[in-house]
């Protein structure tokens, strides 16, 4: 049985910097990662459907009763956690970064496939997004919002294969930080990104 100190004690945050999680919710966002590649590439008999439909259906019903306003939410806001809990983004490894550079590791799983053992054209552009993001508003840099993201595919990105993202700041104009990413498979080019994020003015949105 779940307390009112159980329901009201995971949404506390400190004052400056991310939330405080509860134990174990990091395991949790793995565990529904791994579900998401699962049921992608799944195919069960109809009773293993319904059993699965009836647990997902529970499950829904139990963490609803712990719904947070967005401001108090956890997932997306822990930024020492790959994807920052996030199970729609792809997980990053860091590998190495600063204010103004980026590189890590990706490997998308099943979730992401698009066919033929691509991943799909929107997931790539999903992490380029997130990575050219968090670059613009790294270390003292203040928030931004994307004004525009251009992608250009250069060749397969392939699910479950561990590939190389690496990102830079390329300059700064006024409110407008433009940012470059590429994604590598080996020395193979899958993709290229150019971003322009622009700072948000104070009470802005």
């Amino acid at each position: 049985m779940t307390s009112d100190d159980d329901r009201s004690g995971h949404n506390r945050t400190v004052a400056h910097g991310d939330p405080i999680a509860p134990a174990g919710f990091p395991e949790m966002i793995d565990a529904m990662r791994d579900l998401q590649d699962r049921i992608t590439a799944a195919a069960p008999p109809a009773g293993v459907v319904a059993q699965a439909t009836a647990t997902l259906t529970a499950l829904s019903a139990c963490l609803d009763r712990f719904r947070l306003l967005e401001s108090e939410q956890i997932t997306g806001r822990l930024t020492d956690l790959p994807g920052r809990a996030q199970t729609m983004i792809p997980v990053v490894h860091v590998g190495s970064a600063d204010d103004n550079n980026f590189s890590g590791s990706v490997t998308y799983g099943r979730f992401y496939l698009g066919g033929n053992g691509a991943v799909h054209g929107g997931a790539v552009s999903l992490l380029f997004d997130d990575v050219l993001g968090r670059l613009a508003t790294a270390g003292s840099h203040p928030y931004s919002r994307t004004a525009y993201l251009h992608v250009d595919y250069r060749s397969i990105t392939p699910v479950e294969r561990e590939l190389r993202i690496e990102a830079r700041l390329e300059r700064v104009e006024g409110r407008k930080r433009y940012v470059r990413g590429t994604l590598s498979d080996g020395d193979r080019l899958c993709a290229e990104a150019d971003g322009l994020f622009v700072t948000l003015r104070p009470g802005q949105p």
